[in-house]
């Protein structure tokens, strides 16, 4: 029944990157090319292998397959820990199992952080889909792959990823090595990453920019009458801060995501932020984890491209805002009812929200809530 195991798997990744091929519908023409490359692909393995794997298992059996010594397996992890090219270990889903030290030195991402989350999540959201679907093949055996795509953090510059089949000691399943390299004819000779950074004096610059935020949105606050609290705490925010401020108020006692509207939308632009202002709340399951559980949600590259739900034509908003990271926090003082939801997008090459901003935020949507508590309560000023 192994053989029927591994085709039900197969199909199963088949059914989920078709979904990933219709979320990324909305990413810019200029890259739609590559989407329906990978479309193409994927219909030519549904004819080629998928089919003619169906009819085999109902008229054979399953076959087995073979281990290598524990040596070489040794000698293989030696050999990865210290090659100097950045190679990565991934499933067919391309979810990290190991990263060795030049990876993680070219991707600017922990090993450790990044075992067990996908390889995709630190690629442009457009090269996403064809890179799995190249993964995918690679580990289906059918042959090695090489493609050139962009990581999140510098979209500008292309990197070339080779992939190729790997069958780790006696594991049963075939494993991907995945090769990064700068797309260019060979790395420049003069360039060399810091070896070190004094951590205090970035401590420092970033607490001092965290003091700067929470001084102007407690003016902010503080600086007119409490109806038209939330929208200017959200202004101070916008830009400076995040890319894009979504703020959902509780026009009542919030249940789940009922209860919530959305009152503040501000984003690269005004056409833009439109399209996401007519939003249902309740139609965002970040919005609702927040309003639910009364705690923040923070994400780096969230994987899943429904988590903030769909504008009206039915595309992703984290896909086509290309959001990097988020936070969704509960507006809601010690002790006090959820208020609303204020949620804050960073896009393309902007560094990923930090726990100590995390933090800040935090403490300023307690400020914020007490403040629409005064309103709420008719008072003229926090």
């Amino acid at each position: 029944m192994g053989q029927t195991d591994e085709f039900g798997e197969e199909l199963a990744d088949f059914v989920r990157r078709v979904a990933e091929l219709k979320a990324a519908r909305s990413v810019p023409s200029g890259d739609l090319p590559t989407v329906l490359d990978a479309a193409i692909f994927e219909l030519d393995h549904v004819a080629d292998r998928l089919w003619p794997g169906y009819e085999r298992l109902l008229a054979s059996g399953a076959s087995g397959g073979t281990s290598g010594g524990r040596q070489e397996l040794q000698l293989l992890k030696g050999v990865f820990q210290r090659l100097p090219l950045p190679v990565a270990l991934v499933d067919r889903e391309t979810v990290v199992r190991r990263m060795n030290f030049a990876a993680a030195s070219f991707t600017e991402v922990r090993a450790g952080y990044a075992t067990g989350r996908p390889l995709t999540g630190f690629l442009a959201h457009a090269d996403r889909v064809a890179f799995r679907t190249q993964a995918a093949a690679v580990a289906r055996g059918e042959g090695d792959r090489s493609l050139t795509v962009h990581l999140q953090q510098r979209p500008s510059a292309p990197v070339r990823a080779t992939l190729t089949a790997l069958r780790p000691g006696n594991e049963p399943r075939t494993a991907v090595l995945v090769v990064l390299q700068p797309a260019a004819a060979r790395i420049p000779a003069g360039v060399e990453r810091p070896v070190h950074r004094p951590p205090d004096l970035a401590e420092t610059t970033c607490h001092a920019a965290l003091m700067d935020l929470v001084d102007a949105v407690t003016t902010a606050l503080l600086d007119g009458d409490a109806d038209g609290a939330l929208e200017r705490a959200a202004r101070v925010l916008h830009g400076r801060f995040a890319d894009w401020v979504v703020a959902d108020a509780a026009d009542g006692p919030v249940t789940g995501g009922g209860g919530l509207s959305r009152t503040v939308t501000l984003g690269p632009s005004e056409e833009e932020a439109t399209v996401v202002a007519v939003q249902d709340p309740a139609g965002c399951p970040y919005v609702v984890e927040a309003a639910r559980g009364g705690s923040p949600v923070l994400r780096v590259r969230p994987a899943d491209p429904d988590a903030f739900g769909r504008d009206a034509s039915g595309a992703p908003v984290l896909v086509r805002a290309d959001v990097t990271s988020l936070m969704c926090v509960p507006l809601a003082a010690a002790d006090g009812p959820v208020r609303g939801v204020l949620t804050l997008f960073r896009s393309g090459a902007r560094p990923a929200f930090s726990l100590a901003e995390a933090q800040a935020v935090d403490m300023l949507s307690r400020h914020v809530a007490l403040a629409m508590a005064c309103a709420r309560h008719g008072n003229a000023s926090p």
